[in-house]
């Protein structure tokens, strides 16, 4: 509130006493006679808010538009005015305005802004309209690219078309440690476009048979996949050191290791893998094991010079993974690669184990000479590691 004289002071709060009153009885008009008046002797911003609604009661929508548009210069962030003025703009039949102004409600409202009862019940209407709109709008758009022929869209384009719409989220490359520019935000790769990848796939059958008559003798030699570095700080994570998240590794820290004598199929065919040779740190490939109702949270790679891939190979139902704004299921047989600096999560609700055949790759837009170089700053700084 502006600096008043008190007498001015007693007097605006007076007038907007009087146009609540007003507003109550729903006399739009008395109530626009004080709500005017407290602007008038300087009360300011909330009086807008209130002199809105009464210029809605009494019909005047370019009144309350006028109002709304004055309160939020004054409070951009002020979710009530946004919803207001979005209902004003489906009333002037004005969708995309009323989008903007909805949308925006909606985003503010999510940080945790309080906010009364009476304007926190409106959310759940404001979702619902904007949801419809953006069906409506999703609707139109592929209605107008079926009649000029494009009833199958390229993935790229159907991605486009689904963040246009509100269908799905841009995520981009976030990696907690080195970041390498200029490489394509591409959430999934197609085995079918790496030239490597058909070996690997051929081999399922025989690294399955290995694996089930190395579980035949138990599991224990599964480790958490996420374990305590003794002697270092541990970032928090919801699995560390709990068996639910659980690795048997053939190649880690650069080295292979005891078991991986017991896995001649899965050696030889990750030899077609043009995985990173870091100092201590890469070749890694290990089975990863993901217990029941287990679920791995949503988090990013360290680096983005890198694929992961996952060979599954024993996957119950209730099972899924998701990169980005896509979720996949882990088809036996089939690579899943993926760009891990890209947020990823995964989840286990079957009865079952599942368990895949994870190793990493350098990413394929990289030339030799980049991945020499690479290599080398890895083995100097140390930055280098498994997911």
């Amino acid at each position: 509130m502006t600096s008043q004289p008190p007498t001015d002071q007693m007097q605006a709060k007076a007038a907007v006493q009087s146009g609540l009153d007003a507003l109550r009885r729903g006399d739009g008009d008395g109530a626009r006679r004080g709500f005017e008046r407290s602007i008038a002797l300087g009360l300011q911003p909330a009086p807008w808010f209130l002199l809105a609604q009464a210029c809605r009661l009494t019909g005047d929508i370019e009144a309350e538009r006028d109002s709304l548009d004055r309160l939020l210069t004054l409070d951009p962030r002020h979710v009530g005015a946004l919803i207001l003025r979005g209902d004003v703009s489906v009333r002037q039949q004005d969708a995309r305005g009323a989008t903007a102004f909805y949308q925006q409600a909606l985003r503010i409202a999510a940080t945790g802004t309080a906010l009364p009862d009476s304007i926190r019940g409106e959310l759940g209407r404001v979702q619902a309209w904007v949801e419809a709109q953006s069906s409506d709008y999703r609707a139109h758009l592929d209605d107008s690219l079926a009649r000029a022929g494009f009833g199958a869209l390229p993935p790229r384009m159907r991605e486009a078309i689904d963040i246009l719409t509100g269908d799905a989220e841009v995520f981009l490359q976030q990696p907690t440690s080195f970041y390498y520019p200029g490489l394509p935000h591409i959430q999934f790769y197609d085995s079918r476009d790496l030239g490597w990848a058909a070996a690997i796939e051929s081999a399922t059958d025989a690294i399955c048979s290995e694996l089930e008559a190395y579980l035949g003798a138990g599991e224990a030699a599964f480790r958490p996949y996420v374990e305590a570095v003794p002697g270092r700080p541990n970032k928090p994570h919801s699995l560390l050191d709990d068996p639910r998240w659980s690795a048997l590794d053939l190649w880690k820290n650069g080295r292979t290791t005891g078991d991986a004598a017991r896995f001649p199929a899965a050696m030889r065919a990750l030899e077609a893998a043009p995985m990173p040779g870091i100092d201590g740190r890469s070749p890694t490939a290990l089975f990863s094991m993901l217990r029941p109702d287990t679920h791995i949270l949503p988090h990013n790679g360290m680096i983005n010079t890198r694929l992961i891939c996952h060979l599954p190979l024993i996957v119950p139902p209730g099972c899924g993974f998701r990169v980005g704004n896509q979720t996949r299921p882990w088809v036996p047989g089939t690579l899943t690669i993926f760009d891990d600096s890209i947020e990823h999560e995964a989840w286990n609700r079957g009865d079952a184990n599942r368990i895949v055949l994870l190793f990493e790759v350098w990413r394929p837009e990289l030339s030799r000479e980049e991945c020499a170089v690479l290599t080398v700053m890895y083995n100097s700084v140390g930055l280098y590691s498994s997911e």
